[in-house]
């Protein structure tokens, strides 16, 4: 950890591990995506990894859930970003995927929130676009957030620099990250990893870093 001007600037891994200073952030891990997904069950498997150590060792948990309106709702960017999505090339065929109460919005059995963790719905890529996340990890005294679920190249990407433009330090959980286009996704990792403001880590890092300072 670097110090100037009266403050503690983190530059590792090792810096911003700490249970009580970091939170997790599950993302849209839905049924509805994961069945778009081709390694879906192992990607899963991985983000369970990591919300079994962050519930472990005390970090905060936040799922997030893409919400998609009900087609009178919907303003412009939504209907051209549903059309874009499904390939359609008019507003009247498109079908919203992520309807509230509908199966393919509700979290995978296996994320099982508890009471004590929250769930942030959004019509937006961002998780920090019009919900209340900012403002709860600023009050329970978060400076850095993980990050696992899918889909890198979607949201993943956007959170993570949106969560840096915040002042927030991201950390990238990279194999439980996940997404619909290999391709799209190394892109988007590669682009994250240039511009320097998130730090990587893999669930058996992150783990025995938070397992440790827990101690």
């Amino acid at each position: 950890m670097q110090q100037a001007f009266g403050l503690d600037i983190p530059r590792t891994i090792e810096d911003v591990c700490h249970p009580h200073r970091l939170a997790l952030i599950v993302y849209d891990m839905q049924v509805g995506i994961l069945h778009q997904i081709k390694n879906g069950p192992e990607i899963t498997a991985r983000v369970v990894e990591a919300l079994r150590i962050a519930r472990e060792t005390g970090v905060r948990v936040f799922f997030t859930r893409h919400l998609s309106l009900p087609k009178e709702l919907m303003g412009a960017f939504q209907l051209r970003m549903a059309m874009a999505w499904q390939r359609v090339n008019g507003v009247e065929e498109v079908h919203p995927w992520f309807l509230r109460d509908s199966p393919a919005f509700a979290l995978a059995p296996e994320m099982a929130p508890r009471p004590s963790e929250a769930i942030v719905d959004k019509i937006t890529m961002s998780a920090f676009e019009g919900t209340y996340l900012n403002i709860a990890l600023r009050d329970c005294g978060i400076t850095a957030f993980a990050i696992a679920g899918v889909a890198t190249e979607i949201g993943i990407d956007l959170t993570v620099r949106h969560g840096a433009d915040l002042g927030f330090v991201p950390i990238v959980v990279r194999d439980a990250c996940s997404g619909g286009s290999a391709e799209a996704g190394a892109r988007a990792m590669a682009t994250l990893d240039f511009l320097g403001d998130a730090l990587f880590t893999d669930v058996a890092t992150i783990g025995a870093l938070l397992r440790a300072d827990a101690c």
